[in-house]
């Protein structure tokens, strides 16, 4: 044979015999060929045997050597992957290696979202979102990863939008909040990512069978966004304020502004007045109409205050708000000594809102301030106070926070108890059940003054 044939055909040989050999890694084949591709298959399966068992420590050589040469076998090598790094992750005590598997933690996502991040059910958008909240649950505490985890995290938001899903969302919110914090991220940027990531969570709300869940995540991104610093009112007139002369039509614009002033107590707000009329000509919702009461409160115009605010518990859907817009009718009542209808409406507050102490607070001044016009003697009159400090253990009994104005309270009141002689003079002894009558229709217990 001549030489250069010779040499044509041995030449030939050993190039397929490379091509043969290659891994998934070097031609992007999902196994490989040859050696590597039953290679590659049987580290798929024994690091999968170990996996069953939770046996991570096992299972990685095999998976890591599957990782490595075959990137693009399957979807379940990541998902398995991570579980087994994370898990080698949080075991280990020495301070050099824990960095080595967070390194490869964070190469496991990178490399899923390179071979499988055209998923239509997890592309890349969810994979960097899973990406940042592991980055964050390691390191909220650095800088430089909040800053990066928030890119992931925004571009995660804007890429899937209703299909985010909440975790995701409420670590959106989280670590917005802790960029605002660093001085990364502008108020009103804060305040629009909360609008948008609340009106998100409450679209899938309406669609999920266990809308409580999202509920949940809806009130942890509420207390995240209350707790910021961003949502005090004047942060937020400063934010809004110029902006609506050129929004007075704006509908989506006045509401959204609306209820943040809302749900930030800013009832004395001037922002809130404004908003709440331009709002209330377009489109007549509870908080705008909750805005026109504490406007006309605050002019003293208690009429129509009152008419407003029933307009605003008839709009009103969340309870918690529906609770407060019923307490807040009831302290008009109180104001113009209809005691009666004052404690009707706190009563509909307490339906709404068992733990909240303010309404049992507001029963107890109602029965007190009734006091000196309740049955024909000095005594009588003494009695109700007894009912009236019963409302004010209840109200701290229930809500913590309202202990300090009860027990105040408390104290003002039960020196007007009758005295132990007053009381041997009437028949009655201490610790008697004892009824009042009238509008207050209750049974209390006999006590003296100390």
């Amino acid at each position: 044979m001549p030489m250069k044939i010779a040499t044509l055909l041995i030449t030939g040989l050993l190039f397929a015999g490379s091509v043969f050999a290659q891994k998934g890694v070097e031609d992007g084949s999902k196994y490989g060929h040859g050696e590597d591709s039953l290679r590659c298959l049987e580290n798929l399966s024994l690091y999968y045997e170990y996996y069953k068992q939770k046996n991570y420590a096992e299972a990685f050589p095999k998976w890591e050597i599957a990782f490595n040469e075959c990137p693009a076998s399957n979807k379940n090598l990541y998902s398995h992957g991570e579980r087994i790094v994370e898990g080698l992750y949080k075991k280990e005590k020495d301070a050099a290696k824990k960095a080595e598997y967070y390194n490869l933690l964070m190469k496991v996502y990178d490399q899923r979202a390179k071979y499988f991040g055209s998923d239509k059910k997890y592309p890349t958008a969810y994979v960097m979102g899973k990406k940042a909240i592991t980055m964050l649950r390691y390191n909220r505490n650095n800088p430089e990863v909040i800053k990066q985890a928030h890119v992931y995290l925004t571009d995660g938001f804007k890429a899937l939008g209703l299909r985010t899903q909440p975790p995701a969302l409420l670590t959106y919110m989280a670590n917005s909040v802790a960029m605002y914090k660093l001085n990364e991220l502008p108020g009103e940027d804060l305040v629009n990512i909360y609008t948008d990531v609340t009106a998100t969570l409450n679209k899938q709300k309406e669609k999920t069978k266990k809308p409580e869940i999202i509920q949940e995540v809806i009130n942890s991104v509420e207390k995240l966004f209350a707790q910021s610093g961003a949502a005090n009112c004047e942060n937020l007139a400063e934010i809004f304020g110029p902006q609506l002369a050129d929004h007075t039509t704006d509908l989506d614009w006045l509401k959204r502004v609306n209820r943040l002033l809302a749900k930030g107590d800013c009832g004395e707000s001037e922002l809130f007045y404004q908003s709440s009329e331009y709002l209330h000509k377009i489109e007549p919702s509870s908080s705008s109409a909750f805005g026109l009461s504490r406007m006309y409160m605050k002019t003293g115009d208690s009429n129509k205050a009152i008419s407003y605010l029933t307009e605003a518990i008839t709009l009103e859907e969340d309870p918690n708000s529906k609770a407060k817009y019923h307490n807040t009718l009831g302290l008009i009542y109180m104001s113009q000594k209809k005691y009666s209808q004052a404690r009707a409406e706190a009563r509909k507050a307490i339906a709404l809102k068992g733990d909240w102490g303010a309404p049992y607070i507001l029963i107890g001044k109602a029965y007190a301030a009734s006091a000196s016009s309740y049955g024909s003697s000095e005594f009588e009159h003494k009695t109700v106070y007894w009912a009236a400090v019963d409302q004010f253990k209840k109200a701290k009994s229930v809500d913590g926070e309202v202990a300090a104005e009860a027990n105040e309270n408390i104290l003002l009141y039960s020196q007007y108890f009758p005295n132990t002689e007053e009381i041997f003079f009437q028949g009655l002894k201490i610790g008697d059940s004892f009824k009042i009558a009238g509008w207050i229709n209750t049974s209390t217990t006999v006590r003296a003054k100390k």
